[in-house]
C-alpha cells in the first residue's frame, strides 16, 4: 500500500510508532523510485563541481608528487570511495529508507538518533560555510554590476560588512526556496548544476591553455619528494585524503540511493559520478591552476579569485553566477538534505522534512560560519571531534548490515517501538554499537587531535580509515555471529 500524499510516493507502515514515522521517514515507494544513472551523476557532479572541490583538488598537485603520481592517487582514491559508496547506499536502495532510519538498524530505534545528531551537526556548519562562500562570489557580482557598492564593504557588522550581510541573507534566503520545494525539484536542481559548472570550466580551461601556450603547462606544480619511499607515502595519504573528503556523504548516500530505479542505476551513475568525474574535474583544475602561474605569476587555487582577476566583467559575471549555483548544488548534496532528514527523525510527528530543512537553514546562520572559517584552531577542533566520528559509525553501519545482520532488515520493525521488535535492543539502544563508537570514536579523535596540535605525527590523513576500521572491528567482536535477522525474527 502506498501513500501519495506529499511530493514522493512512499509505503504505508500499519501501525508505525508516531515517535518514529512520517511521510519522509517513511520507504520510497517503487513508484517514487525516479532516480536513474544520470540523476545520480548529475548529483555527484553537483558535490564535486564547488569552489571548495576546487580547491581541495588543486591542492593535492602540491604535495610534491608528477601529474601523474597524483592521477594515480587520485584514482585509488575515489575508487576506494566508488566501491564504498556502493556499500553504504545498496541497503537504503533495497528497502527506500533514509539514513537516520537506516542507523536504527544498527544503534537501535532510539540510538540512532544519536547518529543523527552527529550527522546533522556537520551538515549545518558546513551549509553554513558553504553559503558563506557561496556569498562572497555574489557580492563579487554586486561590486561588479554596481561599482558604488564597494563603498558599502567597509564596515564591520557582527564579522561582516553591509555588502557581505546582504550577500549572505540572499544566498540564504534563495537557496531556502530551492530547497523547502522538495526532493523532485532537488533532483531537477542538480540535474542542471553539475553539467553548467562543466561548461564554464571547460572554457576557463581553454583560455588558460590559449594564454599560457599549449606545450608550456605541466602537472606537477610543486617539487618532487625526497625518496621513491617518500613518494609511496605521499600518495598513499593522497589517496585517504580523497576518502576523507568524501567522508560525510559515505554515511549519508543512502538519503539519495532510497530514490534510485535499481542498482544498476545506482552503480552506473556512482561509477561517471565519481572516478570518471572526479578525475576529469582535478584534471581541468591542475590545469587553470597551472595556467595561473604562467598568466598571473602566481598559482590560484580560488576560482572565484580568477575569474575576477581575468578583469572582463562578462566573464566575472559568468563565472560569479556559475559558482553560486555550484556552491547551491554542493549544499543540496551534502549539506542540507541529511541534517533535514536527521532534524525530522528526531521528532517524526512534529517535524517532517521541509521543516527540519528551515531548521538546518536557521542553526546555520547561527553559528556564525564566517567566525568559524576565520578560525583555524575552531576548524580543527570542530573537524577532530565531530568529523572524525563518522568514520567509526560508518564502519559500525557496514559491519552491522553484512556481517551480522547478513542483509537483512525486517522493514516494519525500524517504526515500531514494542519490546519484541528487531530494533529496540534494550529501551531502543543497541549498546553493544555504543561501546563500538565510544572506543572507535575516542581512538580517532584522539589521533586526529594529537596529529593536529603536533604531540605526535599526523594521521589525520588516515583518521577516516583508522575509525571506521576500528569501529567494524571492535562492533563485530561484540556480536554473536551472524545468523540472519529475518530468520531470527521468525524464531527459527
Amino acid at each position: 500500500m502506498t501513500s501519495h500524499s506529499g511530493e514522493v510516493p512512499t509505503l504505508v507502515i500499519t501501525g508505525a510508532h508516531p515517535q518514529l514515522y512520517n511521510h519522509d521517514l517513511a520507504p520510497t515507494a517503487p513508484a517514487g523510485r525516479t532516480w536513474g544513472a544520470f540523476s545520480l551523476f548529475a548529483m555527484w557532479m553537483s558535490d564535486v563541481h564547488s569552489v571548495g572541490g576546487y580547491t581541495f583538488a588543486a591542492s593535492l598537485f602540491f604535495l610534491g608528487l608528477t601529474g601523474w603520481q597524483v592521477l594515480i592517487s587520485m584514482l585509488v582514491g575515489i575508487t576506494a570511495v566508488y566501491f564504498l559508496m556502493n556499500l553504504i547506499g545498496r541497503p537504503s536502495l533495497r528497502y527506500g529508507i533514509p539514513f537516520p532510519v537506516m542507523a536504527r538498524v544498527s544503534f537501535g530505534v532510539m540510538g540512532a538518533n544519536l547518529a543523527a545528531i552527529v550527522r546533522g551537526v556537520v551538515g549545518i556548519v558546513w551549509y553554513g560555510v558553504q553559503t558563506y562562500f557561496a556569498s562572497k562570489a555574489v557580492q563579487v557580482l554586486v561590486v561588479t554590476l554596481i561599482p558604488a557598492s564597494a563603498d558599502l564593504t567597509h564596515n564591520s557588522i557582527i564579522g561582516l560588512s553591509t555588502l557581505a550581510w546582504c550577500s549572505f541573507l540572499f544566498m540564504w534566503f534563495f537557496q531556502l526556496i530551492i530547497f523547502l520545494s522538495g526532493m523532485e525539484r532537488i533532483r531537477r536542481f542538480i540535474d542542471f548544476c553539475g553539467p553548467v559548472v562543466y561548461v564554464v570550466m571547460f572554457a576557463l580551461a581553454i583560455w588558460m591553455l590559449y594564454q599560457a601556450g599549449f606545450s608550456s603547462l605541466t602537472l606537477q606544480l610543486s617539487p618532487p619528494a625526497s625518496s621513491n619511499v617518500a613518494t609511496v607515502g605521499v600518495m598513499a595519504n593522497a589517496a585517504m585524503l580523497i576518502v576523507a573528503y568524501f567522508a560525510a556523504l559515505l554515511l549519508n548516500f543512502g538519503d539519495f540511493a532510497r530514490f534510485g530505479k535499481d542498482e544498476a542505476a545506482m552503480k552506473t551513475g556512482n561509477f561517471l559520478g565519481l572516478p570518471v568525474n572526479f578525475l576529469v574535474f582535478s584534471i581541468i583544475t591542475v590545469i587553470v591552476t597551472a595556467g595561473t602561474l604562467k598568466v598571473f605569476g602566481q598559482a590560484i587555487m580560488d576560482p572565484v579569485l580568477i575569474v575576477e582577476k581575468i578583469g572582463n566583467p562578462v566573464v566575472v559575471i559568468i563565472g560569479s553566477i556559475t559558482f553560486i549555483v555550484a556552491t547551491m548544488g554542493i549544499n543540496i548534496v551534502a549539506n542540507f538534505v541529511s541534517p533535514a532528514y536527521d532534524i525530522s527523525n528526531l521528532k517524526p510527528e512534529k517535524i517532517n522534512f521541509k521543516m527540519g530543512g528551515l531548521i538546518t537553514s536557521i542553526l546555520s546562520v547561527l553559528v556564525c560560519p564566517w567566525l568559524f572559517v576565520a578560525s583555524p584552531s575552531a576548524i580543527t577542533l570542530f573537524v577532530s571531534i565531530f568529523g572524525s566520528v563518522l568514520g567509526p559509525m560508518f564502519g559500525i553501519m557496514l559491519a552491522d548490515y553484512y556481517l551480522v545482520k547478513k542483509q537483512s532488515v525486517v522493514l516494519d520493525d525500524l517504526y515500531t517501538m514494542s519490546p519484541s521488535g528487531a530494533y529496540n535492543y534494550d529501551g531502543g539502544w543497541n549498546h553493544k554499537a555504543l561501546i563500538a563508537l565510544a572506543i572507535s570514536g575516542l581512538l580517532s579523535i584522539g589521533l586526529s587531535l594529537a596529529g593536529a596540535y603536533g604531540v605526535m605525527f599526523n594521521v589525520g590523513d588516515w583518521g577516516w580509515l583508522i575509525g571506521a576500521s576500528a569501529g567494524a572491528l571492535v562492533y563485530r567482536s561484540l556480536s554473536a555471529p551472524g545468523r540472519s535477522l529475518a530468520a531470527l525474527h521468525a524464531g527459527e
